[in-house]
């Protein structure tokens, strides 16, 4: 009984706002043509979604596999100069809006990007030499950029608590380097390497703004196509078809995820191993190989951003020596002005107000539904084990099917919250809730039951024992689930753009408005407002980094 009154509110929380909006939309869409005229051309568009799908979420996902183990060996056998600093920046991007990460490999390899831009000014071209955005590249690459850091933390973190003595055992016995890596390292990471494998898929699999933005419209997955044919096409029952397909794909990949972790758990030791430092040329040569390839993967796109909302020039014209580049704050000064002299006009910084007071809501929401469920499942048994899997269900849910459900199902009364300013927020926890979960469950777990136990005997009352034992640990927890949940919110796009009236706009959304108008000033707002956003993301996340938790991870 203990156990039900824990997950309760998070049941009840998870039935409300996310089972019944999306049952509501495909009962719609089902309703309005019936089943049979969905199935009959499926086939059409179903099955070609499908497979670019799997195809493009398999190939991200062994790319950033051969990205992230390298890292992950570098991170967990050696100490070196700034190797904090490096991992903190390494779950940087993981956390980043989809539109500042668009903006950010705009900046740098886009029509107007300083590496076009330099190259047209060098060389004369009267066209962008480099053809980056809206390709498949392109795509495969933010997927990279976004997902490395799970391998990192999920296989780092399990490499450098592997029991050195088994492969000191081994290695007594004659076996070469390459012996001890295949026999014994290899099959004891391989739960970890599956596991991170799956996440990483199952994100790709359910990518939206890195598809629309980055890729374009004629690279379709089925979160895009979702979207198309609900809202360009108004096909309500072949969208509703995409969700089921979409959702029951996420539940067998989040039961897959949820049996590899368990699994992971057991050949983990609670201490972390003593780390070497950097005396050989091949541990020096790994190093900068390793590091070299993250500054341009993770900082170099990050850093142009920047750069880019303080360079001016007018693309229309050309980049020639005749129009000088140069270095100027217009566009930040332009956040703050209404030109157009419109009544319907929101500052971008009035976004930007509006994305804090829907982040502190939601860290609100999400950390009351979050704790009793955490500390349950810190000490899991049977009905923790059977629920755990629905709560990865919102991650893999298309965003733009949840925003449709929430029109569609709270436009009247008793729930009738499209007016109220808590839509948002309610969305975006239902987005957060799964994080922050798993950033609380480790650290009530590593809290020994002895401690508890210990209090009692000595006579404390439960609440006091509570406060004096649980809480120096759950309060850290907290902080650091809060500032991950503010994030998540902070950087929300898809359900958002939905959801949020005209007059309260997100800074996402404000950024994708300016990115896609044409003009050298729009573009150059665009950048500003993503730079601050990026800015404000990091933030938050080295402020996460920085709080030192028992056994601090989120996947």
């Amino acid at each position: 009984m203990r156990r039900i009154i824990l997950w309760l509110g998070a049941v009840v929380f998870l039935a409300v706002f996310f089972f019944l909006p999306l049952s509501k939309i495909l009962i719609l869409g089902i309703g309005q043509g019936g089943l049979g005229k969905i199935l009959q051309p499926a086939w059409q568009i179903v099955i070609p979604v499908l497979g670019f799908t799997i195809y493009q979420a398999l190939l991200s996902t062994i790319l950033t596999l051969l990205v992230g183990l390298p890292g992950a060996y570098l991170f967990s056998h050696y100490d070196f100069l700034g190797k904090k600093w490096f991992k903190a920046l390494t779950g940087v991007p993981f956390m980043l809006p989809t539109v500042v990460v668009a903006a950010g490999f705009n900046a740098l390899l886009g029509n107007r990007g300083l590496l076009n831009v330099s190259l047209m000014n060098w060389f004369g071209f009267e066209n962008p030499p480099i053809i980056f955005i809206n390709t498949l590249g392109a795509i495969l690459l933010a997927h990279v950029f976004y997902n490395t850091t799970i391998v990192l933390r999920l296989v780092g973190n399990t490499w450098e608590r592997l029991d050195p003595r088994l492969e000191q055992s081994v290695q007594v016995l004659g076996a070469s380097p390459w012996e001890v890596f295949k026999k014994v390292t290899l099959p004891l990471l391989t739960p970890s390497i599956l596991a991170s494998s799956m996440l990483v898929f199952l994100f790709d699999f359910t990518s939206f703004g890195v598809i629309i933005l980055m890729g374009g419209p004629h690279f379709a997955t089925l979160e895009v196509a979702i979207y198309i044919q609900s809202l360009q096409l108004l096909n309500l029952p072949m969208a509703a078809f995409l969700s089921i397909v979409q959702l029951i794909s996420t539940l067998i990949f989040s039961i897959i995820y949820s049996r590899m972790m368990s699994k992971g758990s057991v050949i983990s030791r609670q201490t972390v191993n003593p780390q070497r430092r950097l005396h050989t040329w091949r541990s020096r040569l790994l190093a900068w190989l390793v590091l070299g390839f993250f500054i341009l993967l993770f900082i170099l796109p990050m850093l142009a951003l920047p750069i880019r909302s303080v360079l001016q020039f007018d693309p229309a014209l050309g980049v020639r020596a005749s129009q000088p580049i140069r270095i100027t704050l217009d566009y930040y000064r332009e956040l703050f002005i209404n030109r157009t002299g419109s009544i319907f006009f929101i500052p971008p910084i009035q976004a930007l107000m509006n994305s804090i007071k829907y982040s502190l809501m939601t860290v609100a929401i999400s950390l009351l539904l979050s704790f009793p469920v955490a500390y349950s499942l810190a000490r899991p048994r049977k009905l923790d084990r059977i629920l755990d899997p629905l709560l990865l269900l919102p991650l893999g849910s298309s965003a733009v099917s949840l925003g449709l459900g929430y029109i569609i199902t709270f436009n009247h009364p008793p729930l009738n919250l499209l007016i109220s300013p808590w839509i948002v927020p309610l969305a975006h926890s239902t987005i957060a809730m799964p994080f922050v979960i798993r950033s609380l469950q480790p650290v009530l777990a590593s809290i020994p039951d002895e401690y508890r136990m210990a209090a009692s005997v000595l006579g404390a009352p439960p609440i006091n024992a509570w406060l004096k034992v649980t809480w120096p640990f759950a309060s850290k927890a907290a902080l650091a689930s809060g500032i991950f949940a503010f994030t998540i919110s902070l950087g929300e796009f898809g359900a958002t753009s939905l959801l949020a009236r005209p007059e309260n706009p997100t800074i996402p959304l404000a950024i994708y408005r300016f990115i896609s108008q044409p003009g050298a000033m729009n573009y150059g707002q665009a950048m500003a407002m993503a730079t601050i956003l990026m800015v404000a993301t990091t933030i938050s996340i080295l402020l996460f980094e920085k709080i030192q938790l028992p056994g601090n991870k989120v996947f």
